[in-house]
C-alpha cells in the first residue's frame, strides 16, 4: 500500500469514525445514566419500575434500529454513503441535545417520559442509518484482502463511544456536588454533544463519495429499488438471514452483556457506587479497545467465521463463572462488620403540609475495607406510612458500596475478559457483512440484520435480564443474580450452532 493511498484511508477512517463515536456516545449517555433519569423522568413511587421503564426507554431506540436501517440504507444505496450518514449525525446530535433541556416529570408529568420516548426512537433511527453507511465507506476503501483491518477501526468506536460518555459523566461529577449532578448537572452530558456533532460535521463536509459507489453510479449499475433487490431476491434475502441469525444475533448480545449488562449489573445488583463503576468500566475498555484491531487483523488471515465463532462459544461458557465471581467479590454477606462502626443518622424531610419523608441513613464499615451506605426512606402522610397501588408500605432503601482497591481491580480483569469476548464478536463482523452483498445494495442488506441483531437481540438485553434478575430475587431464588445470564447464553448458543452449520468461509470471498 503506498504512502498517499496509507493518508487517504486514514483520512476515511478519521472522518468516518468521529462521527460514528459521536453517535455511540449520544446513543450510550442515555444508557450510562439511566439510574439518574429514571428519577428524573418517571413516577419516583416505584424506583424498580421507574428504572425498568428507563431500560425499556433505552430500548426503544434500539428496537428502531432496523426501520433507520432500511430508510437509510435505501437513500445510502440510491444517493451514496457521505450525504446519507451526514444526515444521520446532524439527527441523533440534535435529539440528543434536545433530552437534556426536558423538564423532569414533577415540573411537565407524563409529558416528560414521552417526549423522551419520541427523542430516543429519533436517535434509533439515526443510528440505523449512521452504522451501516460508516462501515461500507470504510470497507470500499479499504485494499483487497484487509478490510478486516481497516474496518476494525470502525468497530472500536462504540466501545469509544461509551468510554467517552463515561469520561464526560465522570469530569461533570467531579466538578460539581452530588445534589447539583443530581439536580440539573446530569443534562450536561447531552448539551456537550452538540459540540461534538459541530465539530464532525465541519470535517465531513470534505469527504469524498466512496470510489466503489461512485464507480457504480458511474457505470449506472447502482439499485433502482434497494428494499425489492436486497429482500425480494430469495438468493440475497437468503443472506440476509443467516448474516442475521448467524453472527449478527449472537454478536449483539454478547457486546452489550460485556458492556451495558456488565454496568448495569456492578450499579443495581451489586450497589457499587455509580463512580467506582464508571471508572473500573472506563479501564476494562481502555485495556481492550486495541483487541478489536487485532482481531480485525487476524480475520483477514484466518477468516472471520472461526474468531467470532470462538467468541460466542467461550462467552457463553464462561458468563455464569464471571458473574458468580463478579457478585462473591463485593457480596457484604460474605465479609466481617466491624459493629462499633456502624452509624445510624435519623432525618426528616419535609414534602408538603400532611407528607413527611422519614430518613434513615445507616454507614456500615468492613474489615477488607469496604464501606456501605444504606439510606432507608419512609413515606409517611399524617403520620401514618404510606401505601403504595398494590397496598405495600412506601418504603425505600438504597444501598451504595465503595469497594477496595484489590476489589476494584479484580472487578476490572473480570469486566476486561467480557470485553475480550466483546471484540472477537465484533472485530470482523464489519468486514463479514460487506463481503456479504454487492455494491449496489451492501449499505441496505447489510445495515438490516446488523440492527436487528444489535438493536433488537442486543438492546433489548438489559431490559430482559434485569427483569429476570428482578422476577428471581423475588421468588427468593438465592442465585437470582445469575438468572439475567439465561438471555445471552441461549441467544449465543442458537447463533453459534447456525453459524458453525451455515457459514460458509468462502461467504468472505464473494464480493472481493
Amino acid at each position: 500500500m503506498s504512502d498517499n493511498s496509507k493518508k487517504g484511508i486514514w483520512k476515511v477512517i478519521s472522518a468516518s469514525s468521529m462521527g460514528t463515536m459521536i453517535e455511540w456516545y449520544d446513543f450510550y449517555i442515555f444508557g450510562s445514566l439511566a439510574v439518574v433519569l429514571s428519577t428524573k423522568f418517571f413516577p419516583s413511587d416505584n424506583p424498580t419500575a421507574a428504572f425498568l421503564s428507563t431500560l425499556a426507554t433505552f430500548a426503544a431506540g434500539f428496537v428502531v434500529r432496523p426501520f433507520g436501517a432500511l430508510f437509510f440504507g435505501r437513500l445510502g444505496d440510491l444517493i451514496g454513503r457521505k450525504y446519507t450518514f451526514m444526515v444521520t449525525l446532524l439527527l441523533m446530535g440534535g435529539a440528543t441535545f434536545v433530552i437534556g433541556c426536558i423538564p423532569s416529570y414533577e415540573t411537565i408529568g407524563f409529558a416528560a417520559p414521552v417526549l423522551v420516548l419520541i427523542l430516543r426512537l429519533l436517535q434509533g433511527l439515526a443510528l440505523g442509518g449512521e452504522y451501516g453507511g460508516a462501515a461500507t465507506y470504510v470497507a470500499e476503501h479499504a485494499p483487497k484482502g484487509e478490510k478486516g483491518y481497516w474496518t476494525a477501526w470502525i468497530q472500536t468506536t462504540a466501545t469509544v463511544g461509551l468510554f467517552v460518555s463515561l469520561l464526560v459523566i465522570l469530569a461533570t461529577k467531579s466538578l460539581l456536588s452530588k445534589e447539583q449532578f443530581e439536580d440539573w448537572g446530569w443534562r450536561v452530558p447531552f448539551w456537550v454533544s452538540i459540540l461534538m456533532v459541530f465539530v464532525s460535521v465541519q470535517i465531513r463536509k470534505n469527504m469524498h463519495e466512496s470510489p466503489e459507489f461512485a464507480k457504480a453510479k458511474a457505470e449506472g449499475k447502482t439499485a433502482t429499488n434497494p428494499l425489492k433487490e436486497s429482500f425480494g431476491n430469495k438468493y440475497n434475502l437468503k443472506f440476509v438471514l443467516l448474516a442475521l441469525f448467524g453472527a449478527t444475533m449472537g454478536q449483539g448480545v454478547v457486546w452489550y452483556t460485556g458492556q451495558f449488562y456488565a454496568m448495569n449489573f456492578l450499579k443495581t445488583v451489586q450497589m457499587v457506587d455509580a463512580s467506582q463503576v464508571e471508572t473500573l468500566l472506563g479501564i476494562a475498555l481502555v485495556l481492550g479497545t486495541p483487541f478489536f484491531i487485532v482481531f480485525g487483523w487476524l480475520s483477514d488471515k484466518i477468516g472471520r467465521k472461526n474468531i467470532m465463532m470462538a467468541g460466542m462459544l467461550i462467552a457463553i461458557l464462561l458468563y455464569r463463572p464471571i458473574y458468580k465471581m463478579m457478585y462473591e467479590t463485593t457480596d457484604v454477606a460474605l465479609k466481617t462488620e466491624i459493629v462499633e462502626k456502624t452509624k445510624i443518622v435519623p432525618s426528616m424531610k419535609e414534602v408538603d403540609a400532611t407528607k413527611i419523608d422519614s430518613i434513615y441513613t445507616t454507614n456500615k464499615e468492613y474489615t477488607d475495607g469496604t464501606l456501605l451506605e444504606e439510606v432507608k426512606t419512609i413515606h409517611l402522610e399524617n403520620g401514618k406510612v404510606m401505601l403504595d397501588d398494590k397496598g405495600k408500605e412506601k418504603i425505600e432503601t438504597k444501598i451504595s458500596k465503595k469497594i477496595n482497591s484489590s476489589n476494584m481491580a479484580l472487578l476490572i480483569f473480570l469486566v476486561f475478559i467480557q470485553v475480550i469476548f466483546v471484540t472477537m464478536v465484533y472485530g470482523p463482523i464489519a468486514a463479514f457483512l460487506v463481503e456479504m452483498f454487492p455494491v449496489k445494495i451492501r449499505y441496505t442488506s447489510m445495515s438490516l440484520p446488523y440492527h436487528v441483531g444489535n438493536g433488537i437481540f442486543g438492546g433489548l438485553l438489559p431490559a430482559i435480564s434485569t427483569y429476570f434478575v428482578t422476577t428471581a430475587k423475588d421468588a427468593g431464588d438465592p442465585e437470582f443474580y445469575l438468572e439475567g445470564l439465561w438471555y445471552p447464553i441461549i441467544i449465543a448458543g442458537i447463533s453459534f450452532i447456525i453459524g458453525m452449520i451455515y457459514i460458509d468461509r468462502k461467504i468472505n470471498t464473494l464480493h472481493e
